[in-house]
């Protein structure tokens, strides 16, 4: 009965660590370019007392091990990258990526983040930026006497000014995968960081190898479906609210075992 106590505690530890994940992705229903997690559990070390194959007075082999387990631990939260809906904003440095890639930036320190959240500004320097500031990679001006911006599906930057009759060949936007993206690290501010768990990262145009195409005038919303975040909000809670329960019945059985005399 005391191990049962044990056991149903990791349970609900497990659970609340489950509904942590469920609100984090409640609170980002409508944060651009976010990806929704999903915690993942693996049951803990069992306490075998007696092996499969072991001889005992009954019975020359037992078919069929004995065992308990001690309960489950959180062993991982993956992060779902499936394609978010895409947000006509009309708004031309707003850039939307429908497919895999993810664009990188230079951080204050120096170091690349990568990001899905194209809502991109144009800086004091005439660079392309993210909402918070951070440089594209590589780096993208526009000039300050342009009439149009336009970013086609290959990430080719464009701009019209005075005086030339054709648009001028700013730069072209690069998309970079990584063979195991579930290796990311969020840093905020819809960042995400490279780790050793990624790979290598491989930096190419739109439209190469996977990375998809470039939307302009467009935004990826979050991927989070309210509904099903809903329905596991519900399943947490009840799983949580059984874990509970046995950890009541356990402690009337030890109850009842101290009042014996």
């Amino acid at each position: 009965m005391i191990r049962s106590l044990y056991t149903a505690a990791t349970g609900m530890e497990a659970q609340q660590t489950r509904m942590d994940v469920t609100a984090n992705n409640l609170a980002n229903a409508n944060t651009t370019g976010f990806k929704k997690g999903r915690a993942e559990f693996e049951d803990l070390m069992s306490t075998v007392q007696r092996l499969p194959g072991a001889a005992d007075q009954t019975s020359p082999s037992e078919p069929s091990p004995l065992e308990v387990g001690m309960g489950v631990r959180t062993a991982a939260t993956a992060r779902s990258l499936n394609q978010g809906e895409l947000l006509n904003t009309k708004n031309p440095l707003d850039v939307a990526i429908e497919g895999a890639g993810l664009l990188a930036v230079r951080l204050p320190g120096g170091d690349l983040g990568y990001t899905r959240a194209g809502n991109l500004r144009v800086d004091s320097q005439g660079r392309l930026v993210t909402a918070h500031g951070d440089a594209l990679e590589p780096d993208i001006s526009i000039p300050t006497d342009a009439t149009q911006v336009t970013i086609q599906r290959d990430g080719t930057v464009e701009a019209r000014v005075p005086g030339r009759d054709e648009p001028q060949a700013l730069g072209q936007l690069e998309l970079t995968l990584f063979p195991n993206p579930n290796g990311l690290v969020s840093l905020g501010r819809n960042l995400l960081a490279a780790s050793p768990a990624c790979g290598e990262p491989l930096r190419v145009a739109p439209g190469e190898q996977g990375a998809g195409s470039i939307a302009q005038g467009f935004l990826e919303n979050s991927n989070v479906q309210a509904v099903e975040e809903m329905i596991d909000l519900i399943s947490t809670q009840r799983a949580y609210e059984l874990n509970s329960k046995v950890i009541q019945t356990a402690d009337q059985m030890l109850q009842r075992l101290t009042s014996l005399r």
